[in-house]
């Protein structure tokens, strides 16, 4: 990979990791129908004018918004809301590492759903591996109400699985990366905007401080918009192997901005779960196997 690509990894990486930090910031002061809302709408909004300058055209065709309708629920609705929930209960730190196990649901979805992804016995240690990171960080918990938490953030992760495996089709369907994007981001936003309104009521919400209304913008901005370019980016000039290297490098950006900005605290037994999650990605994706037995072929050892 090159370095540019590399750099744009690790600028995806605060990106997404910062949005776990904007979030706790964002729930000072606002619910959280509210920052998801403004996430996708101001999202939606920024790509719409991406889309109009650089030329192209919006999504079409026949099935194409029904399709985004989904991907949409997949891979924003459900996962935003439910991560923004669990926030409220724990930090983002640890909702970060949750979300890391990502990549174990798209290996076990992407095998049943689809015939060119199938298991092999690495990605099975990994993905065990993974799952026992899990159980580590639930066993650290002590408050019932941590727990829920992280079941949340387990399935939202689940829910991005669920969506990685549904988006392979739109290349089939001739719709562009970034019309993609902006195709899910907006049908996010009119699915939500009756909830939130029933549920917010926004007119009745009192006017957030400054940290607030900038966390939104970051988040919606920089989280959502800048990274879904970057993201479709590095997808296309670096292959979805490489861009699974992210996974590794979110948690220790959520983590780091958490702890320097916000001081959140650290546990042992997230570290310790931290941990056997990204053991079970190394055995996943499987170069570090690859290239330990290639030096030591090199080495002229058996």
């Amino acid at each position: 990979m090159s370095f540019a690509n590399w750099m744009r990894l690790i600028l995806l990486s605060v990106l997404w990791g910062g949005s776990f930090f904007c979030v706790e910031v964002a729930l000072a002061d606002l619910p959280a129908l509210t920052i998801v809302w403004c996430r996708v709408g101001l999202a939606a909004l920024v790509l719409a004018i991406v889309l109009r300058v650089s030329g192209q055209k919006s999504p079409t065709g026949p099935g194409v918004w029904p399709a985004l309708a989904l991907m949409g629920l997949l891979n924003n609705v459900i996962p935003f809301s439910l991560f923004v929930l669990a926030q409220g209960q724990i930090t983002g730190s640890l909702a970060a590492i949750v979300n890391a196990t990502t990549p174990l649901w798209t290996i076990l979805l992407a095998h049943v759903a689809t015939r060119d992804e199938r298991l092999t016995t690495p990605r099975v240690i990994g993905v065990a591996l993974g799952f026992a990171g899990v159980v580590v960080l639930m066993a650290g918990t002590q408050a019932r109400a941590d727990i829920w938490a992280i079941a949340a953030c387990g399935v939202a992760a689940m829910s991005y699985a669920c969506a990685g495996v549904w988006g392979r089709r739109f290349a089939r369907m001739g719709v562009p990366p970034l019309a993609t994007a902006f195709g899910q981001v907006a049908a996010s936003t009119m699915m939500l905007l009756p909830v939130w309104v029933w549920v917010d009521r926004p007119w009745t919400l009192p006017m957030p401080g400054v940290s607030a209304i900038g966390a939104i913008c970051g988040i919606a901005l920089l989280s959502t918009a800048l990274a879904y370019v970057i993201y479709f980016r590095l997808l296309a000039s670096a292959g979805a192997t490489n861009l699974l290297l992210v996974t590794f490098l979110i948690p220790v950006s959520a983590t780091l901005l958490g702890v320097v900005v916000l001081g959140d605290p650290v546990r042992l037994g997230q570290l310790a779960g931290f941990g056997l999650i990204v053991c079970g990605l190394v055995a996943i994706d499987g170069r570090l196997g690859r290239r330990l037995r290639w030096w030591r072929r090199a080495a002229g050892q058996p």
